[in-house]
């Protein structure tokens, strides 16, 4: 089985940036707790601040992989490129969020992903990963 995880913008500060909202963990080290957990699953990882590599990036794993986990991060409320892409493709895609983006300001509750994704988990903290990959599983 193979399941890429894509992170979209300031993902990459994770355990750096708004940690009272995002935690005190990186992704790089959860990444590694779930390759661990998950060592029968190819998982690849992919993150940018880029929308266009975003795009590239589900375009190329697409129509291929068993599984998206997607978090577009701020991308989710302003980019119709990126929710065009996911409805392009025939790899199913869950959205994720670190944080409740419904009980946060209202141009939050926005998402040009969530209606073309097949399922979406929000406020969960990094958990959110994990239960999108159960789902695939």
């Amino acid at each position: 089985m193979k399941i890429a995880i894509i992170n979209g913008p300031n993902l990459n500060l994770l355990g750096k940036r708004e940690v009272d909202i995002y935690g005190g963990e990186s992704f790089d080290s959860y990444l590694q707790i779930l390759q661990n957990k998950y060592d029968n699953i190819e998982i690849s990882y992919f993150q940018s601040n880029i929308e266009g590599e975003l795009i590239n990036e589900i375009q190329r794993v697409g129509f291929s992989y068993d599984g998206i986990i997607f978090n577009p991060g701020g991308y989710t409320h302003t980019s119709v490129a990126i929710g065009d892409a996911v409805a392009a493709i025939t790899t199913p895609v869950i959205e994720v969020h670190i944080s409740n983006i419904f009980g946060r300001e209202d141009f939050r509750k926005l998402s040009h992903v969530s209606g073309k994704a097949k399922g979406v988990i929000s406020g969960l903290g990094l958990k959110g990963y994990q239960l999108a990959l159960e789902y695939f599983l």
